[in-house]
Formats: structure tokens, C-alpha cells, sequence
């Protein structure tokens, strides 16, 4: 299996411009209290032109997914074996209201699977990595990369859940929730930000609140939870395909692994209840 070393070198390094990049712009910036949950800010855009530019200078055949639409992105290939796939500011609204809830995500996909991801926190100064079958490593400030394992816990009321922050929209997931009854339950606006607890056994499971997903929200974050030991499905227990359309309307669910199942089967019954 090849070990994607010099493509996570040039993506780590492509990621840390555009922190110090996005990082000029949130020192500087007034918050804005009631940012909408679609809010795009200049950093988005310029965040995604200099990861896409370092990424196409040194793999120019290689297809790009991005969020934002900026005139750089769209000479860009969009079609390949591989696609590099960029969430330039994952959990703007958080980034807009300056509550730190914000990060940079880039993964490489190959056939439709993540090979690659990288998810940098820079209001914390971490970053977590992952190749296929290279496993999942953090940073934290300049420490040096260090293994990340998900947490062994195999009773959900012992376990935390991680979730987007609370709306006045009622769900199902809700009553999934409920049912789950974790310990805990924290909640933050970037889908990176959950995915990287998972890696790191910070949390052990993320229900997403959300009915459909975009790919950039969590394609680097998938192989971050998987590398580490975890699991990520849809909700109907199918594996997620990039670089077309998502394999459910239902949103996804990542876990620790152990617990999977259980969650899974507490998904369906709530559904038919």
C-alpha cells in the first residue's frame, strides 16, 4: 500500500499557510454575534486558493473539490483517480463569532475512499493526520506527531457524544439522544472538530444533526476516525462514497467502533417507532 508520505508533507504544509492566513484575519476581526449558519467570509476563499494552489503545483493531474467558488478553483480539474477535497474554514460561524469552533480540512480520495486527511485546529494549535494504513497521529503546538487511538469504552452510558450546537429544529435525533443516554454531551459547530475527539478518544460518538452532509465537511475527518480505530457510516449503516452522491439522506454517524452497532440499532428503532 503506498504510504502517501510526500502528498501529506505538501498537504500539511499547504494547511499551515492557510492557518497563518486565516489566523490574520480572526485576530483582527469584530465578531459577529449572529453570524447565519451559511455565513462565507474572504478568509474561506483565500484559505481554499492557497491549499489548492500549493496542492495543484505539485500534483497537476490530481481532481479538486472545494466549497468556495473562486476563480482560482475553477480552472481547476475537477475529474481523476484522485480528488483532493477542501473545507477551507470548517465551522465558519464559529470562526465568525470568534469562539474558536473552527478548522481546516483537506483530505485525498482515491475511488471514492479517503487515503489521506488532515484536520488543523489552529485557534488550538492542533493537527491530526491520517494515511491508509499509516495510522492517526496528533500535534499539539510542536510536540512532536504522536499516535491517536479511539477510546475502548463498550457502554453507551458511560460514553460522550459530541454533536453540532442545539437549534430550535426537532429531529429525530433527538429522541436518539435520549435514548442513548451518554454520560455527556458537548457540542461545537465544526463537524472536523467532532471527528478529531473520536480520533483522539476525546469523545466516542457523533451523531450528526444534519439530514444530508457536504463532503468537505467530512472526508478528512473520516479517515482520521478510521485510522484511529473507529468507525463512520450513514445512519443506515452503509459506507460513506466520495466524490458522488451521498449513499443516504440521512446523515452519518462515527463511534469508537465498539459501540457502533448499538447505536445503529437504537437509530432504526427510534426510526420505526
Amino acid at each position: 500500500m503506498p504510504s502517501f508520505q510526500a502528498e501529506l508533507n505538501v498537504c500539511i504544509h499547504s494547511v499551515e499557510e492557510a492557518a497563518r492566513c486565516i489566523m490574520r484575519y480572526y485576530n483582527n476581526l469584530e465578531p459577529i454575534v449572529n453570524a447565519a449558519a451559511n455565513i462565507a467570509l474572504q478568509a474561506d476563499r483565500d484559505s481554499q486558493d492557497i491549499i489548492m494552489g500549493e496542492l495543484s503545483k505539485e500534483f497537476p493531474h490530481d481532481g479538486f473539490l472545494g466549497e468556495e467558488n473562486t476563480s482560482f478553483y475553477s480552472q481547476l480539474p475537477k475529474d481523476g483517480k484522485r480528488i483532493w477535497i477542501v473545507d477551507p474554514i470548517d465551522g465558519t460561524r464559529g470562526f465568525a463569532k470568534k469562539n474558536g469552533e473552527f478548522c481546516i480540512m483537506v483530505a485525498l480520495v482515491e475511488d471514492g475512499v479517503p487515503v489521506l486527511g488532515v484536520v488543523h485546529d489552529p485557534a488550538q494549535s492542533r493537527m491530526t493526520y491520517a494515511t491508509a494504513g499509516g495510522g492517526c497521529f496528533g500535534i499539539n503546538g510542536i510536540s512532536k506527531p504522536y499516535p491517536c487511538r479511539v477510546s475502548n469504552k463498550r457502554n453507551l452510558d458511560i460514553c460522550t457524544l459530541t454533536k453540532s450546537h442545539s437549534s430550535s429544529v426537532v429531529s429525530y435525533n433527538n429522541s436518539v439522544i435520549n435514548r442513548i443516554s451518554p454520560k455527556e454531551v458537548n457540542e461545537t459547530y465544526s463537524a472536523g472538530l467532532k471527528l478529531v475527539k473520536i480520533s483522539r478518544g476525546e469523545a466516542d460518538i457523533y451523531l450528526n444533526d444534519y439530514i444530508t452532509f457536504n463532503q468537505w465537511d467530512v472526508c478528512a475527518g473520516h479517515i482520521l476516525v478510521k485510522e484511529a480505530g473507529g468507525k463512520m457510516t450513514d445512519q443506515n449503516g452503509n459506507n460513506i462514497i466520495y466524490c458522488g452522491k451521498p449513499s443516504s439522506d440521512q446523515g452519518f454517524v462515527a463511534t469508537n467502533g465498539f459501540i457502533h452497532s448499538q447505536v445503529l440499532s437504537i437509530i432504526q428503532s427510534t426510526r420505526q417507532s
